[in-house]
């Protein structure tokens, strides 16, 4: 197939790379503009335009899409299909009805769960036991045309956000090359989604890190685990933002305190009370520090049952 693929962050870049080893002409890469990063605020090229670039595909980067210009110059291409996986702007319905086989999105839940901007991460934070990938027909809503595949995913005990980004992201290209191959032999099934069992996966905030201690252990450690690698979930020690990456969630222990209380301090942990059970922390990080095993964290710096872990 002639394929138009739209497509921004690295979770994108495998269905890119999928189509291309399966044949198909990716004729186009639309993705969102380049934008600066780090101190020196150098302009960076999105993960899909390093990729088209690699294979020789040309790269088209409109701010709005909607504009009549950029839907236009999509029309001159003649693509059969689009392929549209975390693009980032909302396609208007003359894109949408543009090419015969219209707009197929790749979405990392298994749909109608978890429509939004961040299914990967909600649905750890809300202790799903599995999630997976659906492709569907795009239509004009967020997330709601037709079903045509899915792919179911274990979510692991220890899963984090970035461990299942990398399990759907290569789920949804394989998915994504066998939802083409269905439509081209006409084999394709739609299917209409119904309502929502879940609230909608919202976009993250960094505020969302901030740990409440008087939510139980589990919760806690669902949203450490979802939240790793963005935004971080985190407390304050000692006037200092304490990112805590790794941790787990264990019963109550003799000598519970206050919700966000140090109730044990051993050589390679710490444990915290929560609102139900506690929380023992494994790996953390503080300002100016990387990433650190609790171990080597107690081994500089001192921190003693009592203390209070806070969220100002």
């Amino acid at each position: 197939m002639r394929v138009i693929f739209m497509g921004t962050p690295d979770f994108s870049v495998g269905t890119l790379e999928a189509l291309i080893a399966a044949g198909h002409d990716v004729c186009l890469a639309v993705t969102q503009p380049d934008k600066p990063k780090g101190r020196g605020k150098e302009m960076q090229f999105p993960p899909v335009k390093e990729t088209a670039i690699k294979h020789g595909i040309p790269v088209y980067q409109p701010r709005k899409i909607r504009e009549p210009e950029c839907v236009e110059t999509l029309r001159k291409y003649n693509a059969d299909v689009m392929v549209v996986i975390a693009f980032g702007q909302i396609l208007p319905g003359t894109i949408l009805e543009m090419t015969p086989y219209g707009c197929i999105n790749v979405h990392a839940s298994l749909l109608p769960k978890y429509r939004g901007a961040a299914p990967i991460q909600w649905s750890i934070i809300e202790g799903e036991a599995v999630t997976g990938v659906t492709t569907m027909q795009m239509d004009e809503g967020l997330d709601t045309g037709d079903m045509i595949m899915k792919k179911e995913v274990p979510i692991a005990e220890d899963e984090t956000g970035e461990s299942l980004h990398d399990k759907l992201a290569e789920a949804g290209a394989a998915l994504c090359v066998e939802t083409l191959k269905a439509l081209k032999d006409k084999t394709a099934v739609f299917e209409k989604q119904g309502e929502s069992p879940t609230a909608y996966a919202k976009m993250l905030t960094k505020e969302m890190g901030n740990i409440d201690w008087s939510r139980s252990a589990v919760q806690i450690e669902r949203l450490v685990r979802g939240l790793n690698s963005w935004p971080s979930a985190y407390t304050h020690w000692d006037g200092k933002v304490m990112k805590i990456w790794r941790a787990k969630a264990e019963a109550d222990s003799a000598g519970a305190g206050q919700p966000g209380t140090v109730t044990e301090v051993d050589k390679d942990s710490f444990a915290v009370q929560t609102g139900d059970g506690v929380l023992r922390v494994y790996e953390v990080q503080i300002p100016g520090k990387k990433r650190m095993d609790t171990g080597a964290f107690l081994r500089g710096y001192t921190m003693e049952p009592g203390t209070s872990l806070t969220r100002e």
